[in-house]
């Protein structure tokens, strides 16, 4: 007889093995990671923008799954419309129908971006770029891609062509023809179109690696730049779409600025089902797909899969009815003040910077002696070393969880999900603060984990 399978009983039994078995059978260097920097945590559940461990503490989570998480975790909206969707028994993914539920999301995504109009789901972010990348080069007939230098797109082999990381790029060589231009460099964008092979530049209206905006009237003046050589402007709004900056997307910032292309994902799925989504004009589709025997030219096997499709619906519902753009502006700008205040309190402190609930706080070196040569010896052993520092005891003491902004940067990138409120801002802040006294203070828990940190940079080099 065979045996009835049985979730909960299968995490009851070997729930605790988790760090053993990704030991054991996935990424090994995750665990190891997780433990070096005290982040080897147990968490039994979660809910909007909190998690809680088994002794029944509260997290608060301002990482959003790498801001996957727009409205939190298990919204119950999303979580109706996924027991519906399956409850519903539809005949999915046939390939030989047109179901309702991909041309209804596509629809709702063009009316925010109306100078757009047909839309290509995926199953992720990179895929987005893959596609942007892939249209944008066929419908130009032009090879090669322009890039942001620390821009972030992705990591399969197309979208990591447009990465601005080397440590990313080292080994996977030969990529796709790309060249770098620095963010909000006109005259270096206008330099690389001269030579009429430019298909496309794919920029992040705010990089996520940093958290640097482009300068305002960049994008306009770039668009204006490549339409003129006959090339495309492809906005990726990944990380940034979907209400994180306080507009639907983040290229709105910026009157008169229309891409060609649109990248979207992350928060678009709901927490729930990977979707992508490809958004363009109509004249590149029509290229792309240019007669019937080129209908399947790009596709993707689970692209507008129900689940997926009624996920989005969902999540784009919420966020009207519950005016989540509205608030990410609100409680973004809330948070972004307090924490600009505390730039001339700390000589530690650098820059707050961002829009929205996309909030970069960068580091620098201190002017006082002693703090200073604290500040020189992390840096002399690995750079990004002081941000880690803070980041540890947010989680360690406050149970606040956050994110280093990229690898050798001195950055903390705050990306919580869409729906927190005023007293989960004040919550990090107050947090923030202590953490910050800490370190002015010569707080020695504090200082003694940069030591356990350099003498692990120095062993792994």
């Amino acid at each position: 007889m065979t045996k009835e399978f049985d979730l909960a009983a299968l995490l009851a039994e070997r729930g605790a093995e988790r760090y053993e078995l990704h030991a054991r059978h996935l990424n090994h260097q995750l665990p190891r990671m997780l433990r070096t920097i005290g982040f080897d945590k147990v968490y039994e559940r979660a809910e909007g923008a909190h998690f809680w461990d088994a002794d029944g503490n509260d997290y608060l989570d301002m990482l959003a799954g790498f801001a996957v998480m727009g409205l939190g975790r298990h919204h119950p909206v999303v979580r109706k419309a996924l027991h519906d969707v399956l409850d519903a028994s539809l005949a999915d993914l046939t390939r030989f129908d047109c179901p309702p539920l991909p041309g209804l999301l596509a629809e709702k995504l063009l009316s925010y971006s109306p100078h757009l109009d047909r839309v290509f789901f995926g199953n992720s972010g990179t895929e987005a770029v893959e596609t942007a990348l892939k249209f944008a080069r066929y419908a130009t007939g032009r090879p090669r891609i322009l890039y942001c230098t620390h821009a972030f797109h992705g990591l399969t082999t197309g979208s990591l062509s447009v990465n601005g990381e080397d440590g990313f790029r080292d080994g996977f060589a030969p990529l796709l023809p790309d060249t770098a231009v620095p963010l909000g460099d006109l005259d270096a964008l206008a330099r690389e179109l001269e030579h009429g092979d430019v298909a496309a530049l794919i920029v992040e209206p705010i990089q996520g690696k940093g958290v640097h905006e482009a300068p305002p009237g960049y994008l306009r003046a770039a668009q204006e730049l490549l339409h003129r050589h006959k090339a495309l402007l492809i906005a990726d709004e990944v990380q940034t779409g979907l209400g994180r900056t306080g507009r639907f997307y983040a290229f709105q910032h910026d009157d008169g600025v229309e891409p060609d292309l649109v990248c979207v994902a992350k928060a678009l799925s709901g927490g729930y089902v990977p979707v992508g989504a490809t958004l363009g004009k109509d004249w590149i589709f029509q290229k792309v797909y240019s007669s019937m025997d080129r209908v399947q030219v790009h596709s993707a096997s689970f692209g507008s899969n129900a689940q997926a499709m009624a996920a989005g619906l969902a999540v784009l519902s919420v966020m009207e009815n519950e005016e989540i753009v509205a608030n990410a502006e609100a409680v973004g700008g809330r948070l972004k003040s307090r924490l600009v205040e505390l730039v001339d309190r700390y000589e530690l402190l650098a820059d707050v910077r961002g829009r929205g609930l996309m909030i970069g706080i960068e580091f620098g070196r201190p002017r006082s002696l002693r703090l200073r040569s604290r500040w020189t010896m992390l840096q002399a052993a690995r750079k990004g070393l002081f941000a880690q520092m803070v980041v540890v005891p947010l989680l360690q003491r406050h149970r606040i969880l956050t994110q280093v902004s990229g690898d050798h940067l001195e950055v903390i990138k705050l990306i919580p999900p869409l729906i927190i409120d005023a007293q989960d801002a004040d919550r990090f802040v107050d947090a923030f603060t202590e953490v910050m006294d800490d370190a002015h203070n010569g707080g020695g828990l504090m200082w003694d984990f940069g030591k356990t940190l350099v003498r692990q940079a120095v062993a792994n080099r």
